[in-house]
């Protein structure tokens, strides 16, 4: 799987009008991680880079998933859905803007917006993409290995 650099908003649009504006689309699975950790001798280790991937499937071909990675991440925001309310993301916004790229769930959504973190967004330094088709369906990229109905196994 190649990956695509968003660096412009001539690629982010690209990307938009490739993947059919999220229509369609759900938020499959999320992982973050930063640079930070401790050795075996407790010292600590430290990287101010926060990284954010999302695995996004769509119901549509030929680009049917896509995986996003957002590096520098300086805000990750998660909204999930409302009790009795689906994720189906309609039209998803990926703008450009004061050297940053924002990703948001919904096409009306602006960085400096009141509501705006009513909505999954995140706002990165860098971010690209990659065709993930060959992973549609309910098994689990990032995460453990967990068979489907057994979600909350602790294995």
């Amino acid at each position: 799987m190649l990956w695509n650099v968003i660096a412009t908003q001539s690629d982010a649009e690209a990307l938009l009008q490739q993947f059919g504006n999220f229509h369609d689309a759900c938020v499959k699975e999320a992982h973050v991680w930063t640079g930070h950790w401790v050795s075996e001798d407790l010292a600590m280790a430290v990287d101010p880079t926060t990284r954010v991937r999302l695995l996004i499937q769509r119901q549509f071909r030929p680009l049917s998933a896509i995986e996003l990675l957002f590096k520098g991440v300086t805000r990750f925001n998660l909204a999930p859905a409302p009790e009795n309310y689906e994720s189906i993301i309609f039209e998803a916004r990926l703008v450009v803007r004061d050297g940053l790229i924002y990703w948001a769930e919904t096409g009306n959504w602006e960085p400096d917006s009141a509501d705006r973190d009513s909505y999954t967004w995140i706002a990165a330094a860098a971010a690209k993409w990659r065709d993930a088709t060959e992973w549609l369906g309910e098994a689990l990229r990032y995460g453990p290995i967990i068979a489907p109905g057994n979600e909350d196994a602790e294995t």
